[in-house]
């Protein structure tokens, strides 16, 4: 059995494996692709797959992506061919929650300003701090990394209200919605947190309608994935101070161009998609992969973090 890395772990990782799985032929290569005819399993990032490379695989049965999004991935080729795929949802919810939480007490507590002040040598106490406490939360995606985020706002006091596709009750969500009920949240809430991923439905799912609902007061804080909402729409939403503030890990095109509007707007926050980067994240990933792959030669039928490569998820 051949399993083909396109990513390089650290030496250690690298050793680990093979000593742990002694039958096993492991490549690794840096977005290389010279093992694609004869790799049975691969472990990707899932960017740089494509079509051709899908075609070139005669043997691939197992694309396990060492993420949680799938979107850039070749779906109609890993489908016709059959290919198992399977991520590592869940290993995010640590450094992805202490990352929203890190942006929403900042902006609660007035950071940004205080900073400001410290480098300007200025003495002002008129910081216009307000708590997280007593506040309402919309979680949209409450999965793995939106529990985590729920479990940890109830303890500073925040009111969790998850919102799904069903509206079918979620791990440290007090309260739950479905899609088609969103607009009817939005006025209640004081901060609205996306973690959804990119599928056909939750493209633009957020519309000028849906911001103009929101509080004034309210923060947006989009975790999940660029397309939830075209940025021309948030962007007059924010110009229109509808909203607060915007804290955005991700956006349409990444990495945002120069000279977009986002960078200067005093009312975003520009992060560059690393709200899940931390040192664990190979291991952690490397974690569940190998649990899989006892599996996987042990012709267990139930493989963990499957994904539907119809639906996207």
């Amino acid at each position: 059995m051949e399993v083909f890395f396109t990513f390089i772990p650290k030496e250690h990782q690298q050793q680990q494996l093979i000593a742990e799985f002694p039958d096993v032929e492991f490549y690794f290569e840096h977005k290389g692709k010279s093992r694609l005819p004869t790799a049975d399993i691969m472990v990707t990032f899932g960017e740089d797959l494509s079509d051709e490379d899908i075609q070139q695989a005669k043997k691939l049965k197992w694309i396990m992506v060492a993420s949680a999004g799938v979107e850039k991935m070749p779906h109609a080729a890993i489908l016709e061919k059959g290919i198992v795929v399977s991520n590592v949802r869940g290993i995010h919810k640590t450094p992805m929650t202490e990352s929203v939480l890190a942006h929403l007490l900042a902006l609660k507590r007035s950071l940004p300003f205080i900073y400001e002040q410290q480098r300007k040598e200025e003495w002002s106490r008129k910081s216009g701090s307000t708590e997280l406490s007593g506040s309402t939360a919309l979680i949209m995606g409450p999965g793995a990394i939106g529990a985590e985020i729920g479990r940890l706002l109830q303890a500073f006091g925040v009111h969790t209200i998850g919102c799904n596709r069903s509206g079918k009750s979620a791990d440290t969500m007090e309260e739950m919605v479905a899609f088609g009920q969103l607009i009817d949240v939005l006025p209640k809430v004081d901060v609205v947190i996306s973690v959804l991923p990119s599928t056909k439905e939750t493209k633009h799912m957020l519309t000028a309608e849906h911001f103009q609902a929101m509080k004034n007061e309210a923060i947006f804080m989009n975790f999940g994935r660029g397309d939830l909402v075209e940025e021309k729409v948030l962007i007059e939403a924010l110009e229109k101070e509808e909203i607060a503030y915007a804290v955005l890990d991700v956006f349409e095109q990444e990495p945002l161009p120069k000279g977009h509007p986002f960078w200067s707007m005093p009312n975003v926050v520009v992060s560059p998609h690393v709200s899940s980067h931390s040192e664990k994240y190979v291991e952690r990933a490397l974690e569940v992969f190998v649990a899989n792959l006892k599996k996987w030669i042990a012709e267990d039928p139930h493989p963990s973090n499957l994904v539907n490569m119809e639906r996207g998820y």
